[in-house]
């Protein structure tokens, strides 16, 4: 290894690594470091609204590339331009190019004629025999409506690291399987003491996936781009604290992109607040989802939908407004129905 620039040492002398360099926690930020100089250097801007997200735009086209550790995603239009990246990536590091997208952290993608096709079938199966759950009988729902989980029901589990490392697992399952997403987040609230309710409210999740093993998400490109959001959210349905659970999911024309089944930090006084309280959460993640659409290349004009139940829904627009180092958002909220 190169000494530290303040430190002298003679030229026929190195430094002994007393500690592996990768464990560390500034391993992480010095590697993003350095990756954004040299990806900067061939002319990448990093995204205002992520900054693992690399955007290139020339004559040719727009190149995209999305960065999760040491490992990326190229894609666009510009296919000169992402070959002369690949070789630009191949002098400045050592890396592999694994071709196609076909796997990914754990994510299975297929494409044909109708589009993308996103799964995590294996990862799937591998956490049902982690459970002793490969051949278990199915269920057709992840979770029983009439359950009320509570930190009391029931004896203390006598192996909580298991609870503890399914939670986790299922947690990144709701990548591919939004269809889970709130009976996840129930079972999740009891990772301190887990009991045996909350253990067979877990197991009756991994039944749902064992019949529904191949599910996933579909990507058309055979569809507008339009953004459109529903939102809604419970009324102190937590029997503990009774908080209320916000739910909200975004469609790009057809494809899921955006979902999320979150309890409110406060409790609601009326089924009204809960609604609102839900509205103003979906609203944010919208804004952010235009302005990221937006560096990509997909511009929204006009209002976006967003849906709050079955009888109304709302026109959202934005306008960015700076004052000072703050910067305010205002909303321009439209009834429509």
């Amino acid at each position: 290894m190169q000494p530290p620039p303040s430190s002298s040492v003679p030229s026929n002398k190195v430094c002994k690594l007393g500690h592996a360099l990768y464990g560390l926690k500034q391993a992480p930020r010095a590697w993003f470091a350095k990756f954004s100089s040299t990806i900067r250097d061939f002319g990448f801007s990093s995204s205002a609204h992520d900054s693992a997200l690399f955007i290139r735009k020339t004559e040719r086209g727009t190149i995209l590339l999305l960065l999760y550790v040491d490992d990326m995603i190229i894609t666009g239009d510009d296919t000169v331009g992402i070959s002369s990246l690949k070789q630009f990536l191949h002098r400045q590091f050592e890396m592999k190019d694994l071709g196609s997208l076909s796997y990914f952290l754990g994510l299975e993608i297929s494409q044909d004629s109708s589009g993308y096709f996103l799964t995590q079938a294996k990862y799937t199966s591998d956490l049902l025999a982690r459970a002793n759950l490969s051949d278990c009988k199915t269920v057709t729902t992840p979770v029983d409506p009439q359950t009320r989980l509570t930190p009391l029901d029931g004896p203390l589990l006598s192996d909580v690291t298991l609870y503890r490392q399914l939670v986790g697992s299922l947690v990144y399952l709701t990548v591919t399987r939004p269809d889970i997403a709130y009976a996840v987040h129930i079972v999740s609230q009891f990772m301190t003491a887990p009991r045996s309710p909350h253990y067979a409210a877990l197991v009756r999740i991994l039944r749902y996936l064992k019949g529904t093993l191949f599910h996933g998400l579909h990507y058309s490109p055979h569809f507008s781009l339009q953004l459109h959001a529903f939102s809604d959210a419970d009324w102190a349905g937590d029997p503990t604290d009774r908080r209320s659970t916000t739910g909200f999911c975004f469609f790009l024309g057809t494809s899921l992109i955006s979902w999320r089944s979150k309890k409110q930090t406060l409790i609601a006084r009326s089924s009204t607040e809960a609604e609102y309280r839900a509205l103003a959460d979906t609203t944010q993640e919208l804004v952010w989802l235009r302005w990221l659409l937006s560096d990509m290349g997909v511009s929204h004009s006009a209002a976006t939908n967003l849906y709050c139940d079955n009888q109304s829904a709302i026109q959202i627009s934005h306008n960015d407004v700076f004052h000072d180092r703050t910067k305010h958002i205002e909303i321009d909220c439209h009834f429509i129905g």
